[in-house]
């Protein structure tokens, strides 16, 4: 196998790395990080015996993947205010053509999805992320893990189960998430309360990821009336200057990248469900912004 053969196959290959990096860490620097060491690590390896490139790449990757975060998790971070992912920007274009497909991947790299992963042990998110988002048999999971099929299985039921018990049901139409999306900035854009209250579910959740260096709720927001006196509060006394906006697909669906002075300021997305904003997510840690700055 030739260098450039080498590099041809990991490149095919890279997409794909990255998304099982990145939902395991919720972080794209980290997930970057590690398709990198996988990279090093392809490239001083003996292919010679390597028969399916893919599935060695990916069990590479899972690997370095959990050591990155039983070491986050070793070290205890604490993190001031509520955490959200990194925003990853997802564009599957005609890579996934199959609508079923799409619709799997989008929600496995979810805002709402991520979080509920947080949760889980290194292996357990390892086994559900492969098995749910990448749809692996229980066979190559075990293979990669080097852990029995039947404890495989078990780690999948058990984090199958905690994610369907904390996971929000919400839609993932992307044309009315787009359109709700837009009412929503055009009603906090004009001070509008009692326009955005009718958008607004009566449970709605507001979750601001700052890190404790920028200005968001340091609490999550709880009810139509307290989310929505914020946003239009907040637009009132603006604050950000040379203020514009732009749409982009990150983790999965629509949502708004809002640019001050032309470089990232906050990104903020909506979660749907029965025509209402079930949830609004604002992410404004300029360390967790960086990715964003070329787009």
């Amino acid at each position: 196998m030739t260098t450039e053969t080498e590099t041809d196959v990991f490149e095919e290959h890279r997409p794909v790395l990255l998304g099982v990096a990145y939902r395991m860490l919720g972080r794209v620097a980290d997930a970057e990080d590690v398709v990198q060491e996988a990279w090093l690590r392809w490239s001083g390896a003996d292919r010679s015996e390597v028969r399916e490139p893919r599935a060695y790449l990916v069990r590479i990757t899972t690997r370095l993947a959990i050591d990155r975060l039983r070491q986050v998790k070793a070290r205890g971070e604490t993190y001031v205010g509520p955490w959200l992912p990194e925003p990853y920007v997802t564009d599957f274009g005609d890579t996934v053509p199959d609508t079923a497909e799409r619709a799997v991947l989008a929600d496995s790299v979810s805002l709402a999805v991520l979080v509920v992963l947080e949760s889980l042990s290194p292996l357990e998110r390892a086994v559900f992320v492969l098995r749910e988002a990448f749809g692996y048999p229980y066979a190559d999971i075990a293979a990669m893990l080097d852990r029995g099929e039947a404890a495989v299985r078990q780690l999948a039921g058990r984090a199958r189960k905690h994610v369907d018990e904390r996971r929000p049901r919400y839609e993932v139409d992307p044309t009315q998430r787009r359109d709700l999306t837009e009412r929503f900035l055009a009603a906090a854009e004009g001070g509008d309360l009692e326009g955005l209250m009718s958008l607004l579910a009566p449970d709605v959740r507001l979750v601001g990821d700052s890190g404790g260096k920028a200005k968001a709720p340091v609490r999550v927001l709880e009810t139509a009336d307290k989310v929505g006196r914020f946003i239009v509060g907040a637009a009132r006394k603006g604050g950000v200057p040379d203020l514009s906006w732009r749409f982009l697909e990150i983790n999965g669906g629509p949502a708004v990248l809002a640019l001050s002075g032309g470089k990232p300021d906050s990104v903020f997305q909506l979660d749907v469900a029965d025509g209402r904003v079930q949830a609004v997510y604002i992410i404004r840690n300029p360390d967790k912004l960086h990715s964003l700055a070329a787009e």
